[in-house]
């Protein structure tokens, strides 16, 4: 029996040894984090606050529970035919070149907190009954 390739097996498994013990081994992903978001604690949103996401999509947070968030998204687009659109003042997003915005209270979302990246601004509380409000659609509001 030809033994001459053993010593290359044994330099491998050396070798990956090596790299294990030094640190340089596979190491398991950091589960419940966003992709691109730092160390530290995770982002902390509350209902009735906007938010800029992950994803560079604002949103409106209409309840948080743990580290799960429910958000109404906000389009540029105006669908006459849905209940659940409602528009938003001028400028309370800082708009380019002059598009509105429009909270879809009628298509929650769920969202992990680590998916939130910038907060801009928090909802008027008129504005906020009114998206939080019976006729929100399913599964929104949940109190500020």
């Amino acid at each position: 029996m030809d033994t001459s390739w053993w010593p290359a097996v044994a330099a491998v498994v050396a070798v990956a040894l090596v790299v294990l013990v030094a640190g340089g081994g596979v190491r398991a992903p950091r589960s419940g984090r966003g992709a691109g978001h730092g160390p530290g604690p995770p982002p902390r949103p509350r209902a009735g606050e906007i938010w800029w996401t992950a994803g560079g999509r604002c949103c409106v947070v209409l309840a948080v529970r743990g580290r799960t968030a429910r958000i109404a998204p906000i389009t540029g687009k105006f669908h006459d035919d849905r209940a659940g659109v409602i528009p938003l003042p001028p400028g309370l997003l800082g708009e380019v070149h002059g598009r509105p915005g429009y909270v879809e209270a009628d298509r929650p979302v769920d969202l992990s907190v680590w998916d939130f990246r910038r907060r801009a601004g928090v909802l008027d509380p008129a504005l906020w009954d009114e998206i939080n409000g019976p006729g929100s659609g399913p599964g929104g509001g949940g109190g500020r």
